[in-house]
C-alpha cells in the first residue's frame, strides 16, 4: 500500500470535512478518510484484513463515543433545568431564607404557600405578607407542624 499517497489524500479529506468552528473529526470524516484510503491503496499490496478490521473497530468506537456524548449532554442539560414539580414538596413546609439586598443581608422564615416560575426563575411565595423569594435563597427546610392550643 502506498502509505504516503493515502495519508496525503486522507489529510486533504480531513481538512475539507472540518466545518466552521468544529475542530474535531466526526464519524463522517473518519469514514471519508477510510474510503479515500481504500481508493488510493496499491493494488499489488492491498490493505491487510487486520488493518481493515482495526480501522472498522476504531470507527465503531468513534460512533459509540459520539452517541454516548450526545446522550450525556442531553442528560446533563436536563439536570440543570428545575421545574415547578421538582419543588412542589416545599408547599406547606417551613423555610428559612437569606438574601442580599442593596449590600444588606436579609433573612427570615415562613411557610411556603406556592411555587411560581417567571422568566425561567423559580420563586417561593410565603404565607401572609412574606416576600416572594428566589428558590436559591432558601437555607433550610423544616416540616411544619402547626401548634395546637388546647381549649378547656
Amino acid at each position: 500500500m502506498n502509505v504516503s499517497n493515502a495519508q496525503n489524500t486522507a489529510m486533504q479529506t480531513a481538512q475539507t470535512a472540518k466545518t466552521g468552528a468544529e475542530s474535531t473529526l466526526g464519524k463522517d470524516a473518519f469514514l471519508k478518510i477510510l474510503v479515500t484510503q481504500m481508493k488510493n491503496q496499491n493494488p499489488l499490496e492491498p490493505l491487510k484484513d487486520t488493518e481493515f478490521i482495526g480501522q472498522m473497530a476504531q470507527f465503531s468506537s468513534l460512533e459509540q463515543l459520539t452517541n454516548l456524548n450526545t446522550t450525556m449532554n442531553t442528560f446533563v442539560g436536563g439536570q440543570g433545568s428545575a421545574s415547578l414539580t421538582d419543588h412542589a414538596n416545599l408547599i406547606g413546609n417551613k423555610v428559612f431564607w437569606e438574601r442580599e439586598v442593596n449590600g444588606q443581608t436579609e433573612s427570615g422564615e415562613g411557610i411556603v404557600k406556592a411555587i411560581a416560575m417567571k422568566n425561567g426563575e423559580l420563586t417561593v411565595e410565603l404565607e401572609g405578607d412574606g416576600p416572594k423569594l428566589p428558590i436559591n435563597t432558601i437555607q433550610r427546610i423544616e416540616k411544619y407542624i402547626p401548634q395546637v392550643t388546647e381549649t378547656v
